[in-house]
């Protein structure tokens, strides 16, 4: 339940950074600004060696994940190996709110191209991204735009269908659904005025863009509004409800995901325009 929270909100209770696996051990990828890993010093490429005296090898980064998490000011302790230092060290800091901006970077590359990569379609995410666009307008003349949705999970549905309807005509399809029941068959159109419908676009996706990553990609590529470049995506393409219980949920499946053309994502993904190897991307 607290990843099915960060996913729609962007906050969850931690310290406040983001880890990858290396070898045998999980380091420290991005420790996020003015929380608890970046205040304590931590830095990228950090090696997590133990948890609260519990040894981190071989562990996961869900199994890390799980452990660094927890209710705000409570504490955790690390051991850190850190590259070029002489022995590991500890550090011990408490928990916090951690919230995850869902546009964490947009600039110019060069004149006139800029560069926005979209986190995770958190609620109001698309007023985000929207600002940002409008942002760079006024800060130069803006000839063309790179949206990054590699590593993007997706989040809310209705978020990925404003984002759409800031690119495309006002009536214009962007997803359907269909379940076994009726009334789990919908339609979901553009419905308000778009933002620019000749900026030219671009969205890079990975093997890690899944759900609502998928419905953008898929509509912009279906509406030929941008250019798809990358690798395919996840191919998360079913539909869920959540069903509170007590202090949890059940996320029960109810129906799968079409693009506009009427072609399913569940399994399948979405396929680049232009397909751009893994290492040359990053």
């Amino acid at each position: 339940i607290e990843d099915f929270r960060f996913m729609t909100t962007g906050q969850y209770g931690g310290i406040g950074a983001m880890i990858t696996k290396t070898g045998d051990f999980v380091v420290i990828s991005e420790p996020y600004e003015n929380f608890p890993a970046q205040k304590a010093g931590l830095m990228a490429g950090d090696r997590i060696i133990e948890i609260n005296g519990i040894s981190a090898k071989g562990k996961t980064t869900e199994e890390v994940s799980k452990v660094l998490k927890g209710q705000p000011n409570t504490s955790v302790t690390i051991l850190i190996d850190r590259p070029h230092t002489e022995k590991p060290f500890e550090v011990k800091f408490d928990r916090e709110r951690v919230s995850v901006a869902s546009v964490p970077y947009s600039d110019f590359l060069k004149e006139g191209i800029a560069y926005i990569r979209l986190r995770s379609f958190t609620r109001n995410c698309s007023n985000d991204l929207k600002n940002a666009i409008i942002d760079l307008k006024k800060d130069q003349n803006l000839q063309g735009l790179i949206l990054d949705l590699r590593g993007n999970p997706g989040g809310l549905l209705n978020e990925s269908v404003n984002i759409v309807n800031l690119f495309v005509e006002r009536g214009e399809e962007v997803v359907s659904t269909k379940g076994k029941i009726k009334s789990w068959d919908k339609s979901y159109v553009a419905n308000k005025t778009p933002l620019d419908l000749e900026l030219p676009l671009i969205v890079l996706i990975n093997s890690s863009s899944a759900s609502a990553s998928e419905i953008v990609a898929g509509a912009l590529q279906d509406h030929d509004r941008a250019v798809i470049m990358g690798i395919k995506s996840f191919g998360k393409g079913s539909v869920q409800t959540i069903i509170p219980i007590d202090s949890g949920a059940i996320r029960l499946t109810i129906a799968k995901y079409y693009t506009p053309s009427g072609d399913s994502i569940q399994a399948v993904g979405i396929e680049p325009d232009v397909v751009v190897p893994r290492a040359e991307l990053n």
